[in-house]
């Protein structure tokens, strides 16, 4: 009994965490500026946008292991949950013209906004999967 659950907590740790890589893989290939060489450069608009959509994503994923019974349905809401973020991020940049710019510009101020909006985002994601 005891190596099942050690093997479950294993699966869900490791898919979790696999997921959430996936997951910031793809995002930042969905943005139009490359957040990691900003981040090495210093740029805290960079790495507070990437942060808040990372957590938000996070705590989407932690909601999906704790509120479903099966793997699969786990997989198949963090891949649901990562859509939102990504909508998320396209609504706001569409909604905030000069938004990839300003984080280009390490414009702290909209970096924070996003990292925000993203965790809000995520938050209330993760409520709804319970």
């Amino acid at each position: 009994m005891v190596l099942q659950q050690l093997y479950a907590y294993l699966i869900h740790l490791l898919a979790g965490l696999a997921v959430v890589g996936v997951f910031v893989a793809v995002y930042l290939q969905v943005t139009p500026f490359r957040e990691i060489q900003l981040i090495c450069d210093g740029g805290t608009a960079a790495a507070l946008s990437l942060a808040g959509a990372t957590l938000g994503f996070a705590l989407t994923v932690a909601s999906s292991i704790l509120h479903n019974d099966t793997f699969l349905m786990f997989l198949f809401w963090a891949a649901c949950s990562a859509a939102v973020q990504v909508v998320a991020y396209a609504l706001v940049s569409r909604s905030l013209p000069g938004l990839n710019a300003a984080l280009e510009n390490n414009n702290v101020a909209m970096g924070g906004l996003m990292g925000v909006v993203s965790l809000v985002v995520g938050i209330i994601n993760a409520a709804a999967l319970s």
